[in-house]
């Protein structure tokens, strides 16, 4: 489906070099952050306490953070779970004190704000359980950059696969940068919306890197350059469409999904508009230095020897 229909070629790769170097000064800025500020983990990492309470009626969570914060739990995460009857409380751990002895001043805390409140379950989460869960976070991350890999150099070529990896890195540094400029909590949701992210960016880059291919075989006599950039905004249709629709529902879950959502919904936001970006602007012109050519791509046709009568 195309809504419109783009006649001249884009000169995409003539930016190239433009686009590369914003994507790699973006992409130091991102490491240092990381490097100087550190990822904010969640208590699904650190270690701590998760409360589940339930009221009888509709609560204020503002109101029930705000008395939580001021009594001295500084680092807990209020948001609601399912209804805004029930509250899931994230509570880092405490010095000198085990789990029961802070789920016990929480809940009094959060009783005298509405008596009629219980505590539907309480889970503690040990400081080793939080390490094995980012070490299995690395490594899930690290598989699917492999199988990526694999898969674009079977599918196409070498040059392609490294291009793709190196700009879906680029994506997933891009979000760990930005939340932790902003020390925004990072947690098992906003790793799975990283995960969701590489695979999302992937996609792009295998339909642009499709008609590539096709266009290596079906145009004489362009340029690379010419090439790419008629695939490009062959592509950009589509690109709009699919890319659009997506970010709206996103950005719906940013903005109306509440607390619960917004992590997530933000790593997606990011992802999804950086993925955009390394596809066509940073993936395609690293195809290009790379060398492809026709000849990566078409295997040369290979004649028979005449039959010796």
């Amino acid at each position: 489906m195309e809504f419109f229909r783009i006649k001249k070629d884009i000169p995409f790769m003539s930016y190239g070099k433009i686009t590369t170097l914003i994507s790699l000064i973006t992409f130091i800025l991102a490491v240092f952050f990381l490097i100087s500020r550190g990822l904010n983990l969640s208590v699904e990492f650190t270690g701590g306490t998760l409360m589940e309470v339930s009221y009888s009626q509709a609560v204020d969570l503002n109101n029930v953070r705000n008395t939580i914060i001021n009594n001295g739990y500084e680092q807990a995460t209020v948001q609601n779970l399912g209804t805004a009857n029930n509250i899931m409380i994230r509570l880092p751990n405490k010095n000198n004190m085990n789990s029961a002895t802070v789920s016990n001043q929480v809940f009094n805390l959060i009783k005298s704000i509405g008596p009629d409140a219980t505590v539907k379950s309480v889970e503690f989460i040990g400081p080793e359980v939080g390490q094995d869960l980012v070490t299995n976070g690395l490594l899930a991350i690290l598989f699917v950059c492999i199988g990526i890999m694999v898969y674009l150099a079977i599918r196409f070529e070498w040059r392609f696969a490294v291009s793709a990896i190196l700009a879906n890195m680029h994506d997933v540094v891009i979000i760990l940068g930005c939340f932790a400029f902003f020390r925004l909590e990072f947690s098992l949701t906003v790793l799975a919306a990283i995960l969701a992210v590489l695979g999302y960016s992937v996609n792009e880059s295998v339909v642009v890197f499709d008609r590539i291919r096709e266009n290596f075989r079906t145009i004489r006599g362009g340029s690379t350059a010419d090439i790419i950039n008629n695939a490009i905004t062959a592509t950009m249709s589509r690109t709009i469409i699919t890319h659009g629709c997506t970010e709206m529902m996103v950005l719906s879950m940013l903005l109306f999904g509440g607390a619960s959502l917004h992590n997530f919904a933000l790593a997606l936001t990011i992802g999804i508009v950086f993925g955009i970006y390394s596809s066509v602007l940073v993936a395609s012109p690293l195809v290009m230095w790379l060398g492809v050519s026709r000849a990566n791509l078409i295997k040369p046709v290979k004649h028979k020897e005449d039959a010796v009568v």
